[in-house]
């Protein structure tokens, strides 16, 4: 008997975007299985011997591709931008395989973003309990105090959240500001800024430099590679701790 699986994760196997964004392409009554209109969102299907078609288009599963790319700053990490602005997919675009961004930088950060069409894996980095830990160095004007440094590592409320981090070192002077190296657990929206904020800090630069093992080493701005096996092992690996830590 063929195998069913759930059509939001079969779409997202597609390279059609995240879980949740294939959710809303169900919703809206934007795709068909075999010439049927589906809207409800427990469908399954068998991609083998059922054909799936969105938008017109008629969908076939395409081999997992996981690129890493050093976004630069004022660039989005939306697939298209209604005031034109450069996407992270405009990077790519002699890229073959149809991918999307696996979570987000904002507009005037920069570094490493992982771009794929791997489902399962963006599903696994972006579900709240798998988060790996991720590493960012950020430039500011005026050094933290050792009690600013404390009250980050034990959490500060925001905008009806805490706002914390794993760690962070003690800075240093540099020509683009105090220079500082924070790790975080589970990143929210403009999580870092709103901290800087928080204590009166102006950012001056702020830039992602790892997501769990992968790093992003030697990529100039804009520059992407695609990752090695072996680094998609590691991080799997990390996802898998991560997990098991959390008792899932």
């Amino acid at each position: 008997m063929q195998e069913q699986i759930r059509l939001q994760k079969y779409l997202a196997d597609c390279g059609l975007g995240s879980r949740r964004f294939c959710e809303t392409l169900i919703t809206a009554g934007r795709v068909s299985v075999d010439g049927k209109t589906v809207t409800e969102l427990g469908t399954k299907v068998a991609p083998d011997t059922q054909t799936v078609v969105c938008n017109g288009q008629t969908l076939a599963k395409e081999p997992p591709v996981t690129i890493l790319l050093n976004k630069p700053p004022k660039v989005i990490c939306t697939s298209d931008d209604p005031q034109g602005r450069t996407t992270v997919l405009d990077l790519l675009d002699d890229l073959p395989e149809r991918v999307y961004t696996v979570g987000r930088l904002d507009f005037m950060s920069e570094g490493l973003i992982m771009v794929t069409n791997d489902g399962n894996l963006a599903h696994a980095l972006m579900h709240p309990s798998h988060h790996v830990e991720k590493i960012y160095k950020v430039w500011i004007d005026v050094p933290l105090g050792y009690h600013q440094l404390k009250k980050m590592t034990r959490g500060i409320p925001n905008g009806g959240e805490t706002l914390r981090v794993l760690a962070i070192d003690e800075g240093r002077h540099t020509k683009q500001g105090v220079e500082y190296t924070i790790t975080l657990g589970e990143g929210k929206n403009r999580h870092i800024r709103r901290l800087m904020e928080h204590f009166d800090k102006k950012v001056f630069r702020l830039m992602r430099i790892a997501i769990g093992p992968i790093r992003l080493d030697e990529l100039k701005p804009g520059e992407w590679r695609r990752a090695k096996p072996a680094e998609l092992k590691l991080l799997r690996k990390a996802i898998a701790e991560k997990k098991g830590s959390n008792g899932q």
